[in-house]
């Protein structure tokens, strides 16, 4: 079985003046939610053998701070195509992984992860799916799981078996008007 987890960048700050998205830094809220994911991961014991992300700095700069809460590095192989990348593109890059990898991390933006976990996620029953749907805000992680091979990975043959947001480990980390 395989295991694709899902993290979106950390709260950015909108009030920074750079002159290209891409170059967009986070904010004191996000670096503090994404140290905290960091640490959860820990507590989760997760772990993985194969990483890709997004070469924005709001993804280098999330991937720090999770780092620091989670206790190890990462290090994850940085991939253009995860920037801005919709869900197909996505699932291109997730078909790409290697065999031998058995659990994955994938960071990036939305609407493209959101829409990568409704796309491989039957619908159906499934409160953690309606939360997807409902919103994935900035430093969530959504844990996916498979049968087969990352080549074979389709529409609707995707186990939710975790969607974690900040709010759900700090309330304070929950919306507000920032």
């Amino acid at each position: 079985m395989k295991t694709l987890t899902l993290l979106r960048h950390a709260k950015s700050g909108w009030d920074d003046p750079v002159a290209r998205d891409f170059d967009r830094p986070l904010n004191a809220k996000g670096k503090r939610a994404a140290a905290m994911v960091g640490r959860h991961m820990r507590s989760l014991g997760l772990v993985f053998d194969h990483a890709i992300a997004s070469p924005a700095v709001r993804v280098s700069e999330t991937l720090e701070q999770i780092e620091s809460g989670y206790g190890r590095t990462i290090a994850p192989d940085l991939d253009r195509r995860v920037y801005l990348a919709s869900a197909a593109t996505l699932l291109d890059v997730v078909h790409g992984f290697p065999a031998e990898a058995e659990s994955a991390l994938l960071v990036g933006h939305n609407p493209g992860l959101e829409d990568l976990v409704l796309m491989l996620v039957a619908d159906g029953a499934d409160p953690l799916r309606d939360a997807v749907e409902d919103k994935y805000p900035t430093a969530s992680i959504a844990e996916l799981q498979f049968e087969g091979d990352w080549a074979s990975i389709a529409t609707g043959t995707a186990r939710l078996t975790r969607f974690i947001r900040p709010r759900d480990l700090d309330p304070t980390l929950g919306p507000d008007a920032d």
